[in-house]
């Protein structure tokens, strides 16, 4: 339960503030964005800034509760390192806690409203041409300039808008899959930071303790969610400086998406780990896609989680559509602007993940990097 005092009106207020304050300066064109919305958390700046706005209560309470990053591990050296949080995942990691306070209707009201309306806000002032002015100093904020090679338009110039260069194409050849001779092998969805479980009870035990979280839920369908019983998960979250397109993990046929009208809480992993506040898996919007995988006939769910500040989810090629046959590694969508993550559910039996991923996973509670088309695991 949260702390009485971290949601205290006054506190809510003031958080909610911060967060308007955040997208409004972010509206300024050619400005580094780690001056603003992607500072990092740890700068002595941000704290500042913060400390400014929040309540001293308010502050103590994110100072205890919340570390000022996340560990992740190199799958390629196996090297543990630590990304430090953008200043509006900690402001919105406070505000999930008026969202979990489920007996104040009315506060929590405000902060689905408030999350809502600064998501779409951010969505439309990066849809519009002036937005361009965004894309260098995003650049070279996030120092990408070496990824550009990578896509299939590779001019920042030629986009005209930031949120078209955001959900940029990559070309096919720069992200080959693992053995792509081999249909029991199973590929990353993304260029993301990777948690892999060979069960969902394990997933709920090591990773996922936000109350509320089944597999129904997230799926919003009962019989559905009935095909995944003892089956497994792999949780792809996508930061903002990544690509940001998913692709498929499997070939098969496309059965059917179903989208689902949610809340754009944070799903940094300290809002997943953080027990007793709302299972944001379940409560944000979000697209489920369901696919026969061609080798094995069996049923795969992907589902696309929008996040914080994310505008938009989007299928490109008309893949949505039921009975269109995709392969491996092909692109399915694209997410506009924000943090974001992509779930993918296998039956029971149905992959043998590979044993460095869900050892990281549970054994040291950490993400792996990975890239899209990199193994996650085989069908025996």
């Amino acid at each position: 339960m949260a702390d009485p005092i971290t949601t205290s009106p006054e506190g809510f207020q003031a958080s909610s503030e911060a967060l308007q304050d955040l997208t409004t300066s972010a509206e300024v064109k050619y400005q580094n964005p780690k001056t603003h919305l992607h500072r990092p958390a740890t700068h002595e700046g941000a704290t500042a800034w913060l400390s400014k706005i929040l309540p001293p209560s308010t502050m103590e309470n994110l100072e205890s509760k919340f570390h000022m990053g996340n560990y992740v591990i190199d799958r390629q050296t196996g090297e543990k390192s630590f990304e430090a949080m953008s200043i509006y995942v900690r402001v919105g990691m406070h505000l999930l806690y008026y969202g979990s306070e489920q007996e104040k209707v009315l506060q929590c009201k405000r902060t689905l409203a408030l999350l809502k309306s600064q998501s779409e806000k951010m969505g439309k002032e990066y849809d519009t041409p002036e937005s361009k002015a965004h894309i260098e100093p995003f650049i070279q904020s996030f120092e990408l300039q070496d990824t550009l090679s990578e896509m299939v338009q590779p001019d920042p110039s030629q986009y005209p808008t930031f949120n078209d260069f955001f959900a940029r194409e990559i070309r096919e050849s720069a992200r080959p899959i693992a053995d792509p001779d081999n249909d029991l092998v199973a590929s990353s969805p993304a260029d993301c930071r990777l948690t892999a479980f060979s069960t969902i009870d394990l997933a709920t035990k090591y990773w996922i303790k936000g109350y509320g979280f089944t597999v129904a839920r997230l799926l919003d369908d009962e019989i559905l969610a009935q095909q995944f019983d003892g089956g497994s998960i792999v949780i792809a979250r996508l930061a903002p400086q990544d690509y940001h397109r998913w692709h498929a993990p499997v070939a098969g046929t496309v059965q059917g998406v179903k989208d689902i009208p949610g809340a754009y809480f944070t799903v940094n992993p300290q809002a997943i780990n953080e027990p007793g506040t709302l299972d944001v898996f379940c409560e944000n919007k979000r697209s489920v896609m369901t696919l026969q995988r061609s080798s094995t006939g069996s049923l795969i769910a992907i589902i696309a989680v929008g996040a914080m500040l994310v505008g938009s989810i989007k299928y490109v090629g008309g893949v949505e559509r039921a009975g269109t046959e995709v392969r491996r590694g092909q692109c399915l969508g694209a997410f506009y602007y924000g943090g974001s993550t992509v779930i993918v559910l296998y039956p029971r039996g149905e992959i043998y993940l590979d044993d460095d991923l869900t050892r990281n996973s549970t054994e040291q509670a950490c993400e792996t990097l990975m890239k899209v088309g990199w193994r996650t695991g085989i069908k025996e």
